[in-house]
């Protein structure tokens, strides 16, 4: 009886301190979402070895995370499911702010189909959830090793043909919180040519509710926007810059967009 009153008693205390982080200082809020991440994908990953690089590995991890967002004070919402097309792969290019696109991972992970996200060898290493990402099938490239990035890409671009995946990728290659998008590297696009698969855009609202470099986090609302797919049928592999800039004007145009609409969801929230 002791015990479980000890327990009961825990849980109490555990929610209280994360309810407690709606109004927590940045610190704090990204404490619990790192140590968040950490302790699901710990927790599940006696299950996921059961069928290791598997992309289904990631969809209970996913709901845990969301779950993990709105105690922290995150919404997302996720628009323009009717453009997923899941009869075929395709690479999917999106805009990159801060480690809080783990949540839109999270929220994309159980509609966009199939898929696998290239990161940076580095975040192999971090305690579980390293493992964990490898297991649910990440790709981890070294940035260093450029012919063993392009080796392992030209495999996945292989892999979007034959099983019909969805290949996420970052084309800014580094965070940016800017009201444009930096220009985009071309990683993204010559697997595309190579396979013949289309592009398919996907655009964050800008971050408003958090600054990483003023260290500010409040809670928030943020819109994901999968928007229509780009064929790259009329380009040749020639033709890389031209479909990086129709892709680029594309989720500019878009970003400023949802960007407006995200901060005055955000403002209403934090009112």
């Amino acid at each position: 009886m002791a015990c479980t009153c000890e327990v009961i008693g825990l849980a109490c205390v555990v929610a209280l301190i994360l309810s407690a982080t709606a109004k927590a200082p940045y610190q704090m809020r990204m404490f619990f979402i790192f140590f968040g991440a950490g302790v699901i994908v710990f927790l599940c990953v006696p299950f996921m070895i059961l069928r290791p690089r598997d992309y289904r590995n990631a969809l209970f991890p996913s709901w845990c995370f969301r779950q993990l967002c709105r105690l922290v004070g995150i919404t997302m919402e996720v628009r323009g499911l009717e453009n997923v097309r899941k009869d075929h792969g395709a690479v999917v290019i999106m805009n990159h702010q801060s480690a809080v696109d783990l949540c839109v991972l999270a929220y994309l992970w159980p509609v966009i189909g199939r898929a696998t996200v290239v990161s940076k060898k580095e975040v192999l290493y971090i305690p579980f959830f390293g493992i964990g990402a490898w297991l649910w099938g990440t790709l981890y490239i070294n940035r260093s090793r450029k012919t063993d990035s392009i080796n392992s890409l030209q495999k996945e671009a292989k892999a979007i043909q034959e099983r019909n995946c969805k290949l996420l990728l970052f084309p800014e290659g580094t965070r940016n919180s800017k009201d444009s998008l930096l220009p985009f590297k071309k990683g993204s696009f010559h697997i595309a040519l190579q396979g013949k698969s289309p592009v398919q855009p996907v655009v964050i609202s800008k971050y408003s509710f958090m600054d990483d470099e003023k260290k500010t986090f409040r809670p928030g609302h943020a819109l994901i926007h999968i928007l229509p797919e780009v064929s790259t049928e009329k380009y040749q592999k020639e033709d890389v810059q031209l479909l990086i800039d129709e892709c680029q004007s594309i989720m500019q145009a878009e970003y400023t967009k949802l960007s407006k609409e995200g901060q005055a969801s955000s403002s209403k929230k934090q009112a």
